[in-house]
């Protein structure tokens, strides 16, 4: 019998990771594609550190400074008893960290290929840079940003060290897809990892298919413009 609540876990944790990277990327892929500052490469190099980085790496660092021992930790727990450290709350914190570029690169690349005299032309009719954004710059970039929102998803679905870091294993709470494979090698139960498996390659293929597929269809209508 296939239990399937690892895989619910994961793709609620990815569905609401993608959710908050959306809108706290979209204005900061915007600002990064339109700016000049000196900071500009910093700001770049650490949002993409988590593409380099370890998983374990990122995942101690998250783990100290989110536990209830650290002042961040501490005063969330004592405060509003939020608790960071194996809890699912946790995992949507952490999966925002290491989900980050995975958001910004994509749609900040759309952002830097759209026709500035658009953009110009938007600001003179009177919109707003919120309204150049949303009404404007977004629908240019279909194909960057549908790009940014799938393999978000399907990044944070397949994580393991970082989310194993912070959230342990505890089922129905922190037992993700990933984590449950792990655990199944572990055990020496081949036969359900080798399930496990096959679903999550099923499911990463077909998203990749997807992405694939849509950016083609989306050539096909420039060029026939």
């Amino acid at each position: 019998m296939i239990d399937f609540s690892p895989f619910w876990l994961s793709f609620k944790l990815a569905g609401l990771t993608t959710l908050i990277l959306f809108v706290i990327a979209l204005p900061f892929a915007w600002w990064l594609s339109q700016s000049t500052s000196k900071s500009k490469p910093f700001f770049e190099a650490v949002t993409a550190l988590p593409i380099v980085l370890p998983p374990s790496v990122l995942g101690f660092y998250l783990l100290v400074v989110l536990s209830p021992s650290s002042a961040l930790g501490g005063f969330l727990e004592d405060i509003f008893g939020v608790k960071l450290v194996f809890s699912f709350t946790g995992l949507v914190v952490a999966s925002c960290f290491y989900s980050l570029p995975f958001m910004v690169q994509p749609m900040q690349s759309g952002f830097e290929t759209l026709n500035k005299h658009m953009l110009e032309a938007a600001y003179l009719a009177g919109k707003s840079k919120l309204q150049t954004v949303l009404s404007v710059a977004l629908p240019n970039i279909k194909p960057s940003l549908v790009t940014a929102l799938i393999i978000t998803f399907a990044h944070t679905v397949g994580e393991f060290g970082v989310v194993l870091m912070i959230g342990g294993s505890i089922p129905g709470e922190t037992k993700v897809a990933s984590v449950a494979i792990y655990e199944m090698v572990e055990m020496m139960e081949y036969g359900q990892a080798h399930i496990y498996a096959a679903i999550m390659v099923a499911m990463s293929f077909f998203v990749l298919l997807a992405v694939y597929v849509f950016n083609q269809k989306q050539k096909t209508k420039i060029g026939l413009l």
